[in-house]
């Protein structure tokens, strides 16, 4: 004889008044993507750290030791150029990477690098990488706090994030672009409209960003490495002052511009930074994991919530790609990580519902 399982009360009064019981809704992943469907898209890299898109919608992918890859999701990533004069040593080496706004028109490929004097901004082109026209050198470089990211921004212009070099000083010193967010023109020039007269520099007190990224209102935001006590995610305003290395996380200066959200060092060290659906997408390379970031109508921040907790190790660079998913790549092979056989690698994670 078969046994079934007896409805239970709610079950039975809710069926005799014509009520149907829907299902539990899933909860929504934070930001608009899916992470439990999170795709490995590439394999085998070689610390890579940059990541930016052409017009076609693959990803060009900037290496520390000098390559530049092109991939496309299923396609095994090819080396379309490689930069001349790279010194990869310590922190430095090939670092962030853009492309140009109007790459349809000139082609052009942006990249910033450490050299063994110093680290600098270039061009080139895919056709031919071997010619690169510097547009800004004698940035400060060390072993340590390069900075490193480069972003266009809403206006047209390019955003390149420097660190202090290991010189605190420099932080507060007009004079240095170490330390820095600089804005330039698409040839290195200096800007109409910049804070500080004749000068690259847009904000400054900072001790290490490398991470940049703008939301739908074009409100610039930065992500910061601290010292021993909080990272942060900044809001960049032209002249601003971030007060490296007097402030290390919220001090409530009026002379400094304190940061919408921080965390323990030992949670973050928030490298790349990406915005969609009203989020910040830090990645963090110590606390590996995806510090998601609500932005409030005002630019401050909601509660972070972390995704990917240790499921991919240390994560560098984070950037929406004109497919609407979430790209990422892993820094594990960066003498500070634990890889695996498969490191380092391409994340993509799908847009909720897709």
């Amino acid at each position: 004889m078969s046994v079934r399982a007896k409805p239970s009360l709610i079950m039975i009064l809710a069926a005799a008044v014509g009520l149907v019981i829907a299902a539990p809704a899933p909860a929504q992943a934070i930001g608009g993507f899916d992470y439990s469907r999170a795709q490995v898209a590439a394999t085998g890299l070689q610390v890579p750290w940059g990541l930016a898109f052409l017009p076609d919608g693959s990803a060009l992918v900037s290496e520390r030791g000098g390559r530049i890859l092109r991939m496309s999701p299923g396609q095994t990533p090819t080396t379309v150029a490689t930069v001349n004069g790279v010194s990869a040593s310590g922190e430095g080496g090939l670092l962030g990477i853009a492309v140009s706004p109007t790459y349809a028109q000139d082609q052009w490929v942006y990249a910033y690098f450490s050299s063994s004097g110093d680290n600098r901004l270039v061009r080139l082109r895919l056709s031919a990488p071997q010619t690169q026209n510097v547009l800004l050198s004698g940035v400060p470089r060390s072993s340590i706090h390069n900075g490193g990211r480069i972003a266009f921004g809403p206006d047209g212009m390019l955003y390149v994030a420097t660190g202090d070099a290991g010189n605190t000083a420099n932080a507060q010193n007009l004079n240095t672009p170490a330390g820095k967010i600089l804005r330039v023109t698409p040839d290195g020039g200096i800007p109409s409209g910049n804070p500080f007269g004749n000068s690259r520099v847009y904000s400054y007190g900072h001790r290490n960003v490398q991470g940049l990224a703008w939301d739908g209102q074009g409100r610039m935001f930065a992500g910061e490495f601290g010292q021993n006590t909080r990272d942060e995610i900044n809001r960049i305003v032209a002249g601003g002052n971030y007060g490296w290395p007097t402030c290390e996380g919220v001090c409530g200066n009026p002379s400094f511009r304190d940061p919408i959200t921080t965390w323990a060092t030992s949670e973050a060290s928030p490298s790349g930074l990406a915005y969609a659906n009203n989020t910040l997408f830090a990645a963090a390379l110590r606390g590996t994991r995806l510090w998601t970031v609500p932005v409030t109508s005002a630019g401050g921040a909601g509660t972070p919530v972390a995704e990917l907790r240790g499921t991919y190790g240390r994560l560098r660079a984070a950037a929406v790609g004109p497919d609407g998913w979430l790209w990422l790549t892993t820094s594990n092979r960066d003498g500070r990580g634990s890889p695996v056989t498969a490191d380092d690698r391409v994340i993509r994670i799908p847009p909720t519902g897709a």
